[in-house]
C-alpha cells in the first residue's frame, strides 16, 4: 500500500460514492492481509506495543516461543504475561535496548531479544509504541558450549601427558624406596621401632596408592581410547557389574532393584568401557544415598534408543549445581574426584549416546544413558523399526538373588 494512501482516502472521502468506498476498503483488508500472513510467515518473533507496553500485535514465531495464544495477548499489558519483564526500565531510554531470556515453557528455549522505539509522526521524541524482536539463540548456545567442552577436554589431553610423567614416575620412585627403608629395618632396626616405623611406612603406601589412585583417573577421562566394540547383550554388563560391587553395596544396607527388560535389543559396545561406567555411576549412588536407601537399574527400549537408568534415593543436588555435574573436578563429596561423571560422559559419548542428569535436592538422582540402536552416523529414514514386546522383569533386592 502505497505512503500516504489512508490519508488521501480520508481527504476524498465525502466526495465518493458507495461504490467507491467499497472497493477502498477491500483493498485495505486485502493487503492488511497479506502485510499479516508476511508477518506471520516471519521465523523471529514480532511483538508490536503501545507506549505503555499493550499488545497490538503479535505474530505466530512469538506465540510459539513464548507459549501463548494470540487471543490472549492482544489488547493486555506485556509485563502481565512475561513475569520479570520491567517494561519501565526497558523503554524508559528511548533507544534501542538488547536483552537475552530464558524461557522454559512450552520448551526450554534462549531468546535473544531487543526493543526498540516506533517513530511518532507527530513528535520525534515521544514513540508512538515499541516492536520487540525475538530470536531463537537455542541452538547457536549448544554449539557455543559444545566447543567450550570440546576446548576443556583438548586442554586436559594435553595436560595428562605431563602428569603422566611429572607425578607417575615420582609415585613409582617412592614406592621402590619405600620397599627398601622397609628391607633395612627388618635387618637392622629393634622389633618395637621397626613395628612403629612399618605402620608410617604402611600410611605413606596408601597415600601413594591413593595418588596413583587420582592420576589413572585422571588419565581414564581425559585420553582419547578408540572402543573396540563387540554384539553386547546389555543386560548381562548391567548384572556382572552389580555382582562386582554388590559387596560394597550391601555393606552399607543399600538395597539394589533391577528391571531389565528381557527383551532389550544388543548392541555394538565396548563391554569393558562400558562395565567402567557403570561401576562408576553404582559406586556415586552409593555414596549419594550414604546407607539403608535404594538403588534402582533400569533398562528400557524404544524404535530408537536403548536406555539404562540408574536411580538413587540419596540426597540429590541443588538445581544450581545440576549444569555443572560434568564439569572437570566438580564434586559434592568430600572424597571424590569430580571425574567419574566425566568419564562416563565421554564413553557415551564415543558410542553416539547421550546421558540424561536429573537431581532434585533431598528426593534422589536418576542417571540415564540414551544408546542409539543403529550407527548414528547413518540411518535410513521412514523403515520405521517397531519396538518389541515391552516385557519387564522385577528382580527385588539383588542380595536375594
Amino acid at each position: 500500500m502505497k505512503s500516504g494512501f489512508i490519508d488521501k482516502l480520508i481527504d476524498r472521502v465525502d466526495r465518493m460514492d458507495a461504490e467507491q468506498i467499497q472497493r477502498a476498503v477491500l483493498k485495505i483488508a486485502q493487503e492488511k492481509g497479506s502485510l499479516e500472513k508476511v508477518f506471520d510467515a516471519l521465523r523471529d518473533g514480532v511483538i508490536v506495543t503501545g507506549v505503555r507496553g499493550n499488545v497490538h500485535s503479535i505474530n505466530r514465531a512469538a506465540c510459539e516461543f513464548l507459549g501463548v495464544l494470540k487471543s490472549e495477548t492482544i489488547g493486555k499489558m506485556l509485563a502481565k504475561w512475561m513475569p520479570g519483564l520491567e517494561w519501565d526500565s526497558l523503554t524508559k531510554s528511548g533507544r534501542v535496548v538488547n536483552r537475552d531470556l530464558e524461557v522454559f515453557y512450552p520448551e526450554h528455549r534462549y531468546l535473544n531479544f531487543y526493543v526498540s522505539p516506533l517513530e511518532s509522526e507527530d513528535d520525534e521524541n515521544t514513540p508512538a509504541g515499541f516492536a520487540l524482536i525475538l530470536r531463537d539463540t537455542t541452538k547457536s548456545r549448544e554449539s557455543l558450549q559444545e566447543e567450550i567442552e570440546s576446548e576443556k577436554i583438548n586442554a586436559l589431553t594435553m595436560l595428562a601427558a605431563s602428569v603422566a610423567h611429572e607425578i607417575g614416575n615420582p609415585l613409582n620412585s617412592l614406592n621402590i624406596h619405600l620397599q627398601l627403608v622397609e628391607r633395612k629395618l627388618k635387618q637392622k632396626a629393634e622389633p618395637e621401632l621397626a613395628e612403629e616405623l612399618t605402620k608410617s611406612l604402611e600410611v605413606a603406601r596408601g597415600e601413594i596408592k591413593r595418588l596413583d589412585f587420582i592420576v589413572e583417573k585422571f588419565l581414564s577421562a581425559v585420553r582419547p581410547t578408540r572402543p573396540m566394540t563387540e554384539l553386547t547383550k546389555l543386560n548381562e554388563v548391567v548384572r556382572e557389574s552389580v555382582e562386582f560391587l554388590a559387596p560394597e553395596i550391601q555393606d552399607r544396607g543399600i538395597k539394589t532393584i533391577l528391571q531389565l527388560n528381557g527383551d532389550l535389543p544388543t548392541l555394538q559396545l565396548d563391554r569393558d568401557q562400558f562395565k567402567q561406567s557403570f561401576y562408576n555411576l553404582i559406586r556415586n549412588a552409593g555414596q549419594a544415598i550414604g546407607s539403608d536407601g535404594a538403588l534402582t537399574i533400569r533398562t528400557d527400549f524404544d524404535g530408537y534408543n536403548v536406555s539404562v537408568s540408574f536411580a538413587d534415593t540419596g540426597s540429590g543436588i541443588a538445581g544450581e549445581k545440576v549444569g555443572q555435574v560434568f564439569d572437570p573436578y566438580f564434586t559434592t563429596k568430600e572424597t571424590g574426584s569430580g571425574l567419574g561423571l566425566l568419564i562416563v560422559h565421554r564413553i557415551v559419548r564415543e558410542h553416539g549416546g547421550e546421558l540424561e542428569f536429573d537431581s532434585k535436592e533431598g528426593e534422589g538422582t536418576t542417571v540415564t544413558i540414551h544408546l542409539p540402536r543403529v550407527d548414528k552416523r547413518m540411518r535410513f529414514l521412514g523403515s520405521g523399526d517397531e519396538a518389541a514386546a515391552n516385557d519387564v522383569i522385577d528382580i527385588e533386592a539383588f542380595s536375594d538373588q
